[in-house]
């Protein structure tokens, strides 16, 4: 099974891909019809809502692995 850092990692990759790509998704549908363009920038919605809820869920569920195995949260060097 893949570890949960891992999963996290590349779904935070992916996450950002979707987001910086928002600019060019306006320019690929700009010659397309208002109902075409408002389609396909809902569906760009979508995933990415989808994405973050991923991220959140498997965060929640590596916060939870971590207390139940008595594990220490890292903290952030000074």
């Amino acid at each position: 099974m893949i570890p949960n850092a891992y999963r996290i990692t590349k779904v935070e990759k992916t996450l950002r891909r979707f987001e910086d790509d928002i600019p060019m998704l306006n320019m690929r549908v700009k010659d397309l019809s208002a109902e075409r363009q408002r389609s396909a920038r809902q569906f760009a919605a979508a995933l990415i809502s989808q994405t973050r809820a991923e991220l959140q869920r498997l965060v929640k569920e590596q916060s939870e692995v971590g207390v139940e195995a008595g594990e220490l949260p890292c903290e952030p060097a000074d």
